[in-house]
């Protein structure tokens, strides 16, 4: 039978019951309402009349109005004849009151004929409520128990619905889900086994087949490719940069929603096209495909890109990838395509903007209140405002040393800003290495002791003096050691070497760390580029700054490392 069918039997049926049950209920309700009303109209005031009578009867002797009362009561009685010998007694009762009357009211028999026919009445009227009493008693007794029949036949249907329909139709709803998780979690081998011919017997037979089928279509080799292009298509589409494929022909195969969304295009209007055709279209990808070489086999860097997105200026750094396989059989790479890659370099040329402007004006700033503080002291040291104990010329040599060291401090920082915005101030003249380094290991010396790293000093004696602006070699110097020991374990050792190769000036740091991927190294004094996978608390600027200190000065800057031996970084001046 159809789950249909039997919901419309139980649920109809049930809803019979409860009509009938009304029916029943209404039916009764008014039986029982009739039979009261009998009770009180007819004979109920039959009695109230004779009690009246018998009243007004005892006072005709003392009251001339209880003739009138009991005439009164008499003719509604006369409207009231309901029961069988109640007409007859209630004659006889008005033939004796009007002998009564005729006699003056002064023979005492018919007083007792009048109280006999008054009680007859009031028998019959109380019998025939002894009698209405027990028909009404009757009939709430039939509707009790026609009532309680359909009652009990409601519930027995709506526990026997209660007990089965859930389960009916929540068991196979059950056991198909638990057989469609199972297909989600590719088992394609799951089935489901109903044997009623009802609608989810139906459900099951299509469900096998569907399953069937998935099994079939999981078996073939066209699945897995279908699986495995659709995992790198979600992948790419997570990226979080812009990301553009393209074939040996130039033809792009697959691109990220950054990419559309920079571009301008829908997925449909860029998928299979050539980018040289869309480049004429577009100027973004105009300048994406200008001087695409696809046989490179080396990723190339651009300048960065300056494009709107995001509802503001930003800027992208460029990336072509060739991609190369090599094909079964074979030892040859063959190309078979490229990858164009925009990395989003907008918030590292803030964070350089916001630094170089809180460097410029904290510098600008500083220099005032020290100066005004050289000032006070070249004052407190001139005689003429007073003398000064031994202790207090200490502590005023103490606060000139100090104040000098702040504004050399600030100084640096005004140099390194000019730095940042191109327009660097050189303050060349021979210096002595051994006092930049100094300046360096002072500087990193606190960093150094909270990882408890030791220094090897490898310093030539004697070594010449180089012409450079010692404040500003001495700061690559610091930045070298920083990194060195960023990147040290704790208790390491930091090679610094100071040595003269053929009339050229080294100096070099090398620390122990894990090293540089040879990828990397050519890129790492590039501003913003940050090792993939390396800590990423800095901006990316530190050694793209010390490349231009350092060529600025006519030297030469590197770095020499692998992965798992350090490395060795490095600037050099001729002499």
């Amino acid at each position: 039978m159809k789950t249909k069918t039997k919901l419309t039997l139980g649920v109809g049926l049930l809803f019979l019951l409860i009509v009938l049950l009304s029916v029943i209920s209404i039916w009764y309700v008014n039986a029982l309402k009739k039979d009261t009303e009998n009770i009180l109209v007819a004979n109920y005031k039959t009695l109230a009349y004779s009690r009246q009578m018998l009243i007004a009867l005892d006072d005709i002797p003392e009251r001339a109005g209880s003739l009138d009362t009991f005439r009164s009561n008499l003719e509604k009685q006369l409207a009231n004849l309901t029961e069988p010998g109640e007409g007859e007694a209630t004659n006889k009762l008005k033939a004796h009151f009007n002998e009564l009357i005729r006699d003056s009211g002064k023979n005492d028999a018919y007083y007792k004929l009048i109280r006999q026919d008054i009680g007859e009445i009031m028998r019959l009227n109380m019998n025939a409520i002894a009698r209405k009493s027990d028909a009404a008693s009757l009939t709430a007794e039939n509707a009790n128990i026609w009532i309680g029949t359909t009652g009990a036949l409601c519930f027995i249907i709506a526990f026997t619905l209660l007990i089965n329909l859930p389960g009916n139709i929540a068991n196979p709803i059950r056991e198909l889900t638990n057989s469609i998780r199972e297909i989600t979690a590719h088992n394609y081998h799951q089935r489901v086994h109903f044997e009623s011919n009802n609608e989810f017997g139906e459900l099951a037979h299509s469900f096998n087949i569907m399953a069937e089928k998935l099994e079939e279509y999981a078996g073939s080799n066209l699945s897995r490719l279908l699986m495995e292009k659709k995992r790198i298509e979600t992948l790419i589409n997570n990226m979080h940069d812009p990301v553009i494929g393209l074939d040996e022909n130039q033809v792009v195969i697959f691109t990220n929603n950054e990419a559309l969304q920079i571009v301008g295009f829908k997925k449909e209007e860029v998928i299979g096209k050539k980018i040289i055709e869309l480049a004429l279209y577009n100027d973004l990808l105009r300048l994406l495909a200008k001087d695409l070489n696809l046989q490179e086999t080396k990723p190339t860097k651009k300048e960065p890109i300056k494009i709107f997105a995001d509802g503001k200026e930003s800027f992208f750094e460029k990336e072509h990838i060739p991609i190369n396989i090599v094909p079964t059989g074979e030892t040859r790479p063959q190309f078979i395509g490229h990858v164009i890659m925009l990395k989003n370099i907008t918030p590292f040329r803030e964070l350089d903007l916001a630094k170089t402007n809180f460097i410029a004006t904290v510098s600008h700033e500083l220099k005032t209140p020290i100066s005004s503080i050289k000032m006070s002291l070249e004052l407190l040291n001139n005689k003429l405002t007073g003398s000064l104990n031994n202790e207090q010329q200490q502590l005023v040599a103490g606060i000139a040393e100090d104040s000098n060291r702040l504004l050399r401090i600030t100084g640096e920082l005004l140099n390194m800003s000019q730095v940042e915005t191109g327009n660097i101030q050189l303050n060349l003249r021979q210096s002595k290495p051994e006092e930049i380094l100094h300046y360096a290991l002072s500087a990193v010396q606190t960093a150094a002791d909270h990882k408890m790293i030791h220094f090897d000093l490898q310093v030539e004696d004697p070594l010449p003096n180089v012409k450079v602006d010692p404040e500003k070699t001495a700061w690559v110097l610091t930045n070298f050691l920083s990194n060195a020991i960023r990147y040290s374990p704790e208790q390491g050792t930091i090679i610094i070497s100071i040595r003269l190769e053929a009339k050229v000036l080294r100096f070099s740091v090398k620390d122990n760390g894990r090293g540089i991927d040879e990828r990397y190294t050519q890129r790492i004094f590039e501003r913003y580029f940050q090792i993939p996978g390396s800590n990423r608390s800095g901006s990316g600027l530190g050694l793209a700054i010390s490349k231009e200190f350092i060529e600025a000065q006519g030297g030469e800057i590197g770095v020499e490392s692998a992965l798992g031996i350090g490395s060795t970084f490095y600037f050099s001046f001729p002499v």
